[in-house]
């Protein structure tokens, strides 16, 4: 039998970064798009996503749509938090919190699973899960963080 990987350990102490964005907005459907983008453009201007934007844009409008949708209702009156660190060793962090009471991540149907292949959702969390290189969930799961590795960063931890 193989050994199991190791999960990942995570360099950044949220609490201790160097935020490079720290910004709320309305929990508005309609200004998901409008914040991703200008999200974008600072994330793109940093030295430690390189080749990745991508995967970092769409998983970020999956995060930020769920934080809306699920954890605040779509319910303007209420703000999601978007916090990027960005450090070319360790690599990117985003951090994105709702106003809910959270999820259990280990309870989401399977999207490839036969009675969900053609569900027209439920599929965020599984795409950030592949499309980033290491995602945990905090708050009870009112918090996501995202992070993608650096140049510098082997993925294994400090």
């Amino acid at each position: 039998m193989s050994p199991q990987p190791q999960k990942p350990q995570v360099d950044f102490d949220p609490d201790a970064i160097d935020l490079r964005l720290d910004l709320s907005f309305p929990a508005d459907c309609e200004k998901v798009s409008q914040m991703v983008l200008e999200i974008m453009k600072v994330i793109r201007c940093m030295d430690c996503a390189q080749g990745h934007e991508d995967s970092i844009e769409l998983s970020l409008q999956e995060a930020l749509a769920n934080a809306i949708t699920h954890g605040a209702g779509s319910d303007p009156s209420k703000q999601v938090q978007v916090k990027v660190a960005c450090d070319a060793d360790h690599g990117m962090l985003i951090i994105v919190t709702d106003p809910g009471d959270g999820f259990d991540p280990r309870h989401l149907p399977n999207p490839q699973a036969a009675d969900n292949l053609y569900s027209d959702h439920g599929r965020g969390i599984f795409l950030i899960n592949r499309l980033m290189d290491h995602v945990e969930f905090k708050r009870g799961g009112a918090e996501i963080r995202m992070r993608k590795f650096g140049k510098g960063s082997n993925g294994a931890g400090a």
